[in-house]
Formats: C-alpha cells, structure tokens, sequence
C-alpha cells in the first residue's frame, strides 16, 4: 500500500487529500496510518521531514467523522507553538466543512480566543503541554470524552521538561483510549512513557534516527574566530536557496541576525525570548521567501516546518550529538537535496569527531576558497534572489492557505521520501 487512494477512508477525506495534492504516501505513513485506523496504539519514530504529521491527522479525521461526539475527542501534544500552530493549520487545511476547526491551546496567545474555540465546538486539540497544564488546574477543559491522544515530537517534549506536565494531562483521560506517539528518537525516557501509556503499541521504525537523511551533503569547515563571519558570507553569496543558521544561544542569534543584516542579507531571527509576533513574523518571512536567511538557536531545530530550505548552517556546534541530527534534518526533507554545512575552530576538532563517532557518520572536510574575495551581499542581489524564486514560483507569497498548510515530508508528487 503506497497511495492514500488505497486506505480505507471516507470519501471526504479522499476528496480532500486529492485537492491538496496529496498522492504518494512516505514509508511511515504507510506503515502507520493502516494501524492507527485499526484502533491500535503505534509507537513511530522516523527521521524529521518524513510526514509523521500527517501519519496522526489522517486517522483522527476518520474518527471524528464515524464518532460525533459534541467534545475534544481527539488530543494532539507538541513541545512548541509553532509546531501547535502548523499542525492546527495543516487540519483545518484538510479537515472540509464538516469538521469544526481545531483549538490551539499555547503561550503567547490571547486566552480568551482560545477558550472561544473550545466552547464553540472543537472536536481536536491541538496545545503544548505547559498552558495545557494550566488550563487544567482552573477546570477550564473537560476530557471525558476524549478517545485519542497524540505525543508528538515526544523525545523534543522531554528535552523541554514537559514530563511532569505530560503525567498531569495523561492522569485525567479516559483510560480507555488510543494513544499514538510519534518521534525522531526513542531515548529510554520516550520508552519508558510509553511502556506507562499505551496498550502493546504497533512499533514502526522507518530508516534510522541517528543519521542524517542521505540526500543530505555534510561538509566542514575549520575557522579562526575572526574569520568565522567572512565564511559564513561566502556560504551564504555562493547558496542560492533559503538558509537556516543555527546558533548556540539566544545573545548570539541576535548579535549574528543584526550583523547579517549589516552586510546585506535579508535575515530575521528565532529565539525563545522573542514574543510570539515576533516569531510568527520571522517565520511567515522565511516560509513566504521574504526572508532568505534565518538564525535560530535549536528552538528552530524541531519547533518548525518549513518546506525547501536548501542549505542548513551550524554556526556553532551543537550541544549533543542529537540535536545535530535535527538541525540537520531541516534541509534533504521528502527525498529533496540538501546542505548541511558545519564551522568549527582547531580546538573544536575534538568535538567534531565525536559527533562523527556518536552517529557513525563522515562529514567531508572543506577549505573555504571563497573568504578572502567574498563581498556582503548586496540589496540588488537579494531583490535577484527574491525574483529568482517567485519566477520558479517557491515562495509564492499569495498562494492558497492549503498550500502554504503542507508540511515539508507530506508535499509528495511523484516519489516517496526514502526509509
């Protein structure tokens, strides 16, 4: 079973898979989707980028539409309010007009609205597990009856802290229910949650979790600390697709963004301290092609979706050898070509190879030949890069709202993304 044509669903849903261009199934949806409509628990964990989001949605849609029960039947927990947010956009993309839009339940919105589209009927939730928290302890949800939970992104959940929140929310669901979970690695933390809260889950393991995507490039490039910033402008002169730079920490992002931004680079930046309008912001500039370069720390790293981004940069090391799997894996998603380039000084060499050594991988080994001639860009050159991508039209910035919805890994033409 390769085509969503094939799966036993209702013809709404069919209808609208197809009016979004949705054809070819991943490796994971195709082993996780026949099972969650089964009623079965699944226990996922795939490489980012491979369409687990829609894995979960599909089934869920089903269900709401064989069971109308005027409640939340449905509970789908993510570690961030831009992964809550895209995934909200990418259900009421497909959901029709007989299923009610899904409340979005994070920080950094207004409350009341919140509230609103709880009250008003919604059938999914879709929130992140702290203002969930929240709005449990002032008896402002009811989840009788809810039939479904959804973990997503749950190892990146458990690096946040989210675990005490996750046991308080789990604690007043039906026990009855179907849980499925999904994640880009199954730490002993992520098994032992599970072993708590599922029914002997259907396990589906797609490729391996603790590489890169093959269709990713990884190259190195050993750099004095003054001459870091010349590199990463030739890197930049010499891409012709969207960036997305990674940052240790907070301070930096921002000092980085502002100096890109100096040398003539449409560049915004994404940090946990930037309020919620500033990050939606960024991230709307980026996803549209108005903003070709982006600077995060590892919020960015599992917190967002964003279709064809060429070229990942890790302007400093990661902190584990995890997190760069998922930096890395926002580049090379549905099968796509990717670059993934990494800076390091001589005394970071060390560092280096033991990621190499964690993951069992190679990352070549480059000279920047570009960094004694490389000039900031220019304004004309990013208004050219800007004309160049509406004219294959990438980043049309008045395409349709299903459109913009897709997630990267679910956006299938021709090909299913690899296992």
């Amino acid at each position: 079973m390769t085509q969503f044509s094939e799966l036993p669903i209702r013809p709404q849903i069919m209808e609208q898979l197809s009016a979004a261009s949705f054809s070819t199934m991943t490796a994971v949806q195709a082993a996780a989707i026949p099972q969650a409509l089964e009623g079965k628990d699944v226990l996922a964990t795939a490489q980012t980028g491979t369409g687990k989001t829609l894995a979960f949605l599909i089934p869920i849609m089903e269900h709401l539409l064989k069971q109308h029960i005027p409640a939340i039947t449905a509970l789908v927990l993510v570690p961030t309010r831009e992964l809550a947010m895209q995934v909200a956009a990418q259900y009421d993309a497909l959901r029709g007009k007989r299923l009610a839009a899904a409340a979005l339940v994070v920080g950094g919105l207004p409350e009341r609205q919140q509230l609103a589209s709880i009250r008003g009927g919604a059938r999914l939730m879709v929130a992140t597990p702290g203002r969930l928290e929240d709005f449990l302890d002032r008896k402002l949800v009811d989840f009788r009856g809810t039939s479904i939970l959804v973990l997503d992104e749950a190892d990146r959940m458990l690096d946040m802290g989210f675990l005490p929140s996750i046991r308080r929310i789990v604690s007043v669901l039906p026990t009855q229910r179907q849980t499925l979970c999904f994640s880009a690695t199954l730490p002993d933390s992520v098994a032992q949650l599970t072993n708590k809260y599922m029914n002997a889950p259907v396990r589906v393991a797609v490729g391996s979790t603790l590489k890169p995507a093959e269709n990713v490039r990884m190259q190195a490039f050993e750099v004095s600390g003054d001459r870091k910033q010349q590199v990463l402008n030739g890197l930049l002169s010499n891409e012709t697709g969207r960036c997305l730079i990674f940052v240790r920490t907070k301070h930096g992002t921002e000092r980085l963004a502002r100096r890109l931004t100096r040398d003539g680079f449409s560049a915004a930046m994404l940090h946990g301290d930037r309020s919620q309008s500033q990050r939606t912001a960024a991230l709307a500039g980026f996803q549209q092609g108005r903003i070709r370069v982006l600077v995060a720390t590892d919020l960015a790293s599992r917190g967002i979706h964003v279709q064809d981004i060429a070229h990942v940069i890790n302007y400093d090391l990661p902190a584990v050898a995890e997190d760069f799997i998922h930096r890395v894996g926002r580049t090379g998603r549905a099968g796509e070509l990717g670059v993934a380039s990494t800076l390091y000084g001589r005394d970071q060499a060390g560092d280096l190879r033991q990621i190499e050594r964690a993951l069992g991988i190679r990352i070549e080994r480059k000279q920047a030949e570009f960094d004694a001639s490389v000039k900031p860009a220019s304004g004309k050159e990013e208004q050219a890069w800007k004309d160049r991508s509406e004219e294959r039209g990438s980043f049309d910035a008045t395409a349709s709202k299903s459109r913009m919805a897709r997630l990267p890994g679910e956006t299938l033409q021709m090909h299913v993304a690899r296992a």
